[in-house]
């Protein structure tokens, strides 16, 4: 069974979805495949661990590093899940690419290559926005492509974390 709460983030309402194992859904409201592996049969209930979600998202709207982990509940296929469980790597604060994934997931498969299209489709299908900071990934240029939330969510969370974004794209925001 699935549980669903809600969660008033200072950039919108925010779906969270959790099942006994953990979290497996955290969406702000209207962004791209949002709640699209919600299940049919979901219950809005306060479980415990929404409460320990909620004070993770309050202190990380503060401008803190949450120093505690969430548990997570990631569904989605082996590639999906080993893409995810970098993210999870990425510190708070600091950017990375999606080449840079691609060659980690090359390496450790003994692969000369892995395609950083391939690695933008799984984190493009992250369930647990922020929590798993997919926001964190930038394009090879630097550039702030693909944010299932929006590109305004995703400069948001960069700024808030106090990471460095490209200059183009703080004047773009500007204008």
């Amino acid at each position: 069974m699935q549980y669903i709460s809600h969660y008033q983030s200072p950039l919108g309402k925010i779906l969270l979805a959790a099942d006994d194992t953990g979290l497996t859904g955290l969406w702000f409201e209207g962004q791209k495949y949002f709640a699209l592996h919600l299940d049919k049969e979901h219950e809005e209930r306060e479980i415990p661990l929404f409460a320990d979600v909620k004070c993770w998202l309050d202190l990380y709207f503060s401008g803190k590093n949450p120093d505690f982990p969430v548990p997570l509940h990631l569904v989605g296929t082996e590639f999906q899940k080993e893409v995810w469980d970098i993210l999870c790597t990425i510190p708070y604060g600091i950017t990375t690419t999606y080449g840079e994934i691609a060659r980690q997931i090359a390496k450790k498969r003994g692969l000369n290559h892995m395609s950083a299209q391939a690695i933008g489709g799984a984190v493009s299908h992250n369930r647990v926005s922020i929590i798993v900071p997919c926001h964190r990934v930038l394009g090879t240029d630097g550039s702030l492509t693909g944010y299932a939330g929006g590109i305004e969510k995703k400069i948001s969370l960069l700024m808030l974390e106090g990471a460095e974004i490209p200059a183009s794209c703080q004047r773009a925001r500007e204008e």
